[in-house]
């Protein structure tokens, strides 16, 4: 891409498109208010030229939610505020006490008032019972289930049985989102520190993860996405709601939402990821749970490292999930040659997906780097763009690098030959993985 320039960032707010005079006027109170605006100024600048379908939208307010007990905590409190509707869209939905919590919850909003609209992917829901969701059915709440398993079951004429809905999307009375990596799931219902009694060492252990609370002009774009799912899945005409209220200012952010399909020519969360780490200047801050990167995405981190930009990636030290995880590990000596610095989280099940780059752009969503999530799921991000919000992004990063253990070339060099054949089998299914 050729140097980015101010003139081509544009921005919309809660009364619609904001004018070429004003976007310049916001650029410039951007740099009194932060000194420097260059970096800022030029990754504003490439997300605007990369993804024009969605825009760069001002006065959001953001809350960072780090693992399951905070998300859900914030989630409920939302729910039972609910006095219009409530649109949830989840990979897994178990049938558990977590489960059983939303369900009671989301039967209950449905029984006073509120409608509820879900939906759920048939192969991430592979465990749970069909009886579950014929009970919220039961009580009005209309499901709907994302490329059935059961060719028979669905009302598509395609079986697209590889094409899985990733995405983790609440929205409350069109007002208010909730984004991330966090599945409805008693896996997520402790924290990183909490150990239980299992004998599995991932069930073990907490899950790390992050989600995001947003509110603002922004979950118009968030709501835009979840109906054009219902409708892509021929789901049943949506009981008539405010589903798109007036919106107004809450916060200082900048947000742009992002959603990925596996119909789409391109994955335009890749494409945005993939810009913002070839243009890094100075750090790139990964946390992923299934790292398992293509060509590109391998040379784009290998490429920013050896230019001098601080490359730190914080990966799982187990996973539920063995071939994945030796799969990434089998790129580590070419990653750790190049510079890049390799940390694995201990103590927790690492799950969250975000980055922070140069300490203005960041990143929160269901997205792992990984060949499914870029050619066969779809899947829901955030772009966030800003030093305030990137400043609890490096904090949170922080913290997570001192639970990590650092991965050393020349001791990863003397690994097992048990390792290297695990890694060397697992790279074959690196596509379908």
């Amino acid at each position: 891409m050729g140097k980015p320039h101010a003139e081509t960032v544009q921005f919309d707010s809660a009364r619609g498109p904001v004018s070429a005079n004003k976007s310049a006027n916001i650029l410039a109170e951007l740099k009194s208010q932060s000194g420097d605006i260059d970096i800022l100024q030029k990754h504003l600048a490439l997300e605007q030229a990369i993804n024009t379908d969605s825009p760069l939208v001002l006065g959001n307010r953001l809350v960072l939610l780090q693992d399951g007990p905070a998300t859900y905590q914030a989630m409920f409190a939302a729910m039972r505020q609910a006095k219009d509707h409530i649109n949830l869209e989840t990979y897994i939905f178990g049938d558990d006490d977590i489960g059983k919590q939303f369900a009671d919850l989301l039967l209950e909003k449905q029984a006073a008032g509120v409608q509820v609209n879900l939906i759920y992917d048939s192969v991430g829901c592979l465990n749970t019972p069909k009886v579950f969701f014929e009970r919220l059915s039961a009580g009005g709440i209309q499901v709907l289930e994302f490329n059935p398993i059961n060719p028979l079951t669905g009302n598509k004429k395609e079986w697209l049985l590889n094409n899985r809905d990733h995405r983790k999307l609440l929205l409350v009375d069109g007002r208010i989102a909730f984004i991330g990596g966090i599945n409805i799931s008693e896996s997520y219902s402790s924290s990183p520190s909490v150990k239980s009694a299992r004998k599995n060492e991932v069930n073990a252990v907490g899950w790390r993860d992050t989600h995001l609370q947003i509110e603002g002009p922004v979950v118009a774009d968030f709501q835009k996405l979840f109906m054009d799912t219902w409708t892509k899945q021929k789901g049943q005409p949506l009981a008539r709601k405010d589903y798109f209220p007036k919106l107004g200012n809450q916060g200082d952010e900048i947000v742009r939402a992002i959603g990925s399909a596996s119909a789409d020519p391109h994955s335009l969360i890749y494409l945005t990821l993939l810009s913002a780490i070839a243009n890094a200047e100075r750090r790139v801050y990964l946390t992923n749970a299934y790292f398992v990167p293509d060509p590109q995405l391998l040379k784009s981190l290998t490429d920013a490292a050896r230019r001098g930009v601080d490359v730190r990636l914080v990966l799982p030290s187990y996973s539920d999930s063995w071939t994945v995880f030796h799969a990434g590990r089998s790129h580590y000596t070419k990653l750790l040659r190049a510079g890049v610095k390799i940390f694995e989280r201990r103590g927790a099940v690492m799950h969250s997906k975000t980055a922070s780059i140069d300490g203005v752009w960041s990143t929160i969503g269901s997205t792992n780097l990984d060949w499914r999530s870029f050619l066969h799921n779809d899947e829901l991000n955030a772009s966030i763009l800003g030093r305030d919000f990137a400043r609890q992004m490096d904090a949170m990063f922080t913290r997570d690098l001192a639970e990590s253990n650092a991965i050393d070339l020349d001791r990863w060099k003397e690994r097992s030959l048990m390792l290297r054949l695990k890694e060397w089998l697992a790279r074959f299914a690196e596509y379908w993985l």
